[in-house]
């Protein structure tokens, strides 16, 4: 009954700004890193950031400078500030997050199903 939810995708001009949203939700008994993925059509998937429950976080190369990620613990949730968008940040972004499952206890990668950004003029 675990759910990741990604919004705040859309369509953006060159330059602009976005901040994508994912918040995990159900019988969560703790959260761990959080992060974020994108796939570009053909292409493979590459981590974009992530952010550890200790709030250290790492970034692609070809987002550093640009891009943010943030938690909010308490809302189990993990956000992408993303600004001065460039054409080949289009992609779908997925939202990922290691959660541990009351019911088990078990600690699993979660995913959401993807939001699409796309940055075009």
């Amino acid at each position: 009954q675990v759910q990741v939810v990604e919004s705040g995708g859309g369509l953006v001009q060159p330059g602009g700004s976005l901040k994508l949203s994912c918040a995990a939700s159900g019988s969560i008994f703790s959260v761990y890193t959080m992060g974020w993925y994108r796939q570009a059509p053909e292409k493979q998937r590459e981590l974009v950031a992530f952010i550890t429950s200790g709030d250290s976080t790492n970034y692609a190369d070809s987002v550093k400078g640009r891009f943010t990620i943030s938690r909010d613990n308490a809302k189990n949730t993990v956000y992408l500030q993303m600004n001065s968008l460039k054409p080949e940040d289009t992609a779908v972004y997925y939202c990922q997050a290691d959660l541990q499952i009351k019911s088990t206890m078990a600690i699993r990668r979660y995913w959401g199903q993807g939001t699409q950004v796309t940055v075009s003029s």
